[in-house]
């Protein structure tokens, strides 16, 4: 059985849609493929309706989360919630926030580029967001494509939305302490998304993976493409000490990145673990 718990499509920064990502997942020989976009569950739908026979779909998301990095710093992490109830009532009021923040974000980072005089109007790229969802930077790199500002979104991030640009303005992120007692409450369960990813960037130390089980953290991602091996060592052992489960993952994003879907699996025995563990949503297709 192959399983890849973690992809994404265009309703957050990936290319396939929703229904276009299932059949993909079906056409490369997935068993089980979970859509985690992040912070959204608008495309749960349309992969429902679209499921080819035989794959079982899992409904998940992937939450941007402020964390302590174990230094006495706070860095930017990703926690892969699956399984929960995006009707409930801290779900919701959360996914709420984060819509409107994103959105005035976006538009202060276009304003400032047009009083440098790049050809881009605050008002008119408000009208281009995505009203049901949670607009992030992709989102503002796909419009400076077409209004021929860049050729391409890599050079939109590269010039223009890179973390050292003086147009970028961080994000008010989900604490995580807060997105793990949220999804918790809201039936579902939570694994730590490439957590030693150490080609983004900073990454926590292991003591705070440890901290993050004690309060409810179920899982942590060891097979991914951005992890050495070494690494997925180190999570492997991390991972038995603490009694958590060690799933693999491609983070698929359609052509905005190399990586194949079903390039790093889950063991099914894992899965099965963590699937027993939510109480909301059921795994459909089983």
């Amino acid at each position: 059985m192959r399983i890849d718990l973690h992809t994404h499509s265009n309703a957050s920064d990936g290319t396939d849609d929703p229904a276009q990502l299932v059949r993909v997942a079906a056409e490369a020989g997935l068993d089980v493929v979970a859509l985690t976009d992040h912070d959204t569950t608008a495309g749960w739908a349309e992969a429902e309706q679209a499921r080819p026979k035989g794959l079982r779909l899992v409904r998940g998301a992937e939450l941007s989360c402020v964390c302590p990095d174990g230094h006495g710093n706070s860095i930017s992490v990703h926690l892969l919630a699956y399984l929960f109830d995006p009707d409930h009532p801290s779900v919701l009021v959360e996914q709420s926030r984060l819509r409107v923040e994103r959105r005035e974000r976006l538009v202060k980072m276009v304003t400032r580029m047009s009083e440098d005089g790049y050809p881009v109007d605050p008002e008119t790229f408000l009208d281009r967001l995505p009203a049901d969802l949670p607009a992030g930077r992709p989102h503002l790199a796909r419009a400076l494509v077409e209004e021929g500002v860049v050729s391409s979104v890599n050079e939109a991030f590269v010039k223009l939305l890179n973390n050292g640009s003086r147009y970028y303005i961080p994000r008010a992120d989900t604490p995580v302490e807060q997105a793990i007692a949220m999804i918790t409450d809201a039936g579902g369960v939570c694994v730590f998304a490439h957590p030693f990813a150490r080609r983004r960037g900073r990454v926590v130390a292991p003591s705070v993976v440890a901290d993050l089980a004690a309060i409810g953290l179920v899982g942590v991602e060891m097979d991914h493409p951005d992890h050495e091996p070494a690494d997925r060592e180190l999570i492997r052992g991390l991972a038995a000490e603490l009694g958590l489960l060690a799933t693999g993952s491609s983070d698929y994003h359609g052509t905005n990145k190399t990586t194949p879907i079903g390039a790093e699996t889950t063991d099914p025995e894992v899965f099965d673990r963590l699937v027993a563990k939510a109480t909301a949503v059921p795994v459909l297709g089983c």
